[in-house]
């Protein structure tokens, strides 16, 4: 999997926010840098100490977390299985646009045979590996355990042969195993994000959730993930 940040929200618009409840506005300790050269000018707010630590005091140590949601992240996620899509679905105070089935289902209709059929000595049939279908698979599907089942394999074979015998995407999805891999562009705040973390570093989560908890963790700017530490679960 790959996870990529965006986009977030610079430190100092939560600084600001919970100072408009006390109107401290007066003891931020931020700073806006210039600069810029041939009629471009670019402006950055730099989040102070003191307002780096009101953050953590307020919306951590004091609970009041809700200061926390004028922080918000946007990733992109790509290569998950559909099962853990599925986990991930389940985080409602979050905005997922997820890759649809509907119109890049038709990538598989081209895609060369996967398996074959045979019948051993038994008179049972078999159903085996084409050469190097694993390889063109892993495309696709989320290896478990190092390995790709020969059943999701002949499920890429049903569906390739689906579409180009011209069945629609909408009825022919149906087949597809839940290894089979989805990317999306994801949007949370702060808040949430703990939460999620908390949940989702969790040695008893689903394997490949961690490892996507794990991963957006460390995609995270450095100066933000201060406020993250306490959610990870050690493992």
């Amino acid at each position: 999997m790959q996870v990529t940040l965006n986009h977030s929200t610079p430190l100092h618009i939560c600084s600001d926010s919970i100072r408009q409840c006390w109107q401290s506005q007066g003891k931020s300790d931020s700073k806006t840098i210039t600069h810029g050269s041939n009629g471009y000018v670019e402006k950055r707010t730099i989040c102070g100490p003191a307002d780096r630590d009101l953050i953590d005091r307020i919306g951590n140590k004091f609970k009041h977390a809700s200061t926390l949601e004028h922080l918000t992240y946007n990733f992109t996620i790509e290569g998950i299985s559909r099962a853990c899509l599925q986990e991930l679905s389940r985080h409602r105070m979050a905005s997922p646009s997820v890759k649809s089935t509907r119109y890049t289902l038709k990538e598989l209709k081209d895609e060369a045979k996967f398996t074959y059929m045979y019948v051993d000595s038994d008179g049972d049939p078999v159903i085996s590996s084409t050469d190097g279908a694993f390889e063109r698979a892993r495309k696709y599907l989320v290896e478990v355990d190092g390995n790709i089942d020969i059943s999701s394999l002949f499920a890429l074979d049903r569906i390739a042969k689906k579409l180009r015998n011209g069945e629609s995407s909408d009825k022919v999805k149906y087949l597809l195993p839940e290894s089979y891999k989805t990317s999306l562009a994801w949007t949370i705040n702060a808040r949430s994000l703990q939460n999620f973390l908390s949940l989702r570093t969790s040695k008893s989560a689903l394997w490949e959730i961690r490892d996507l908890a794990n991963n957006i963790f460390q995609a995270l700017p450095e100066d933000h993930q201060y406020l993250f530490k306490d959610s990870i679960c050690d493992s």
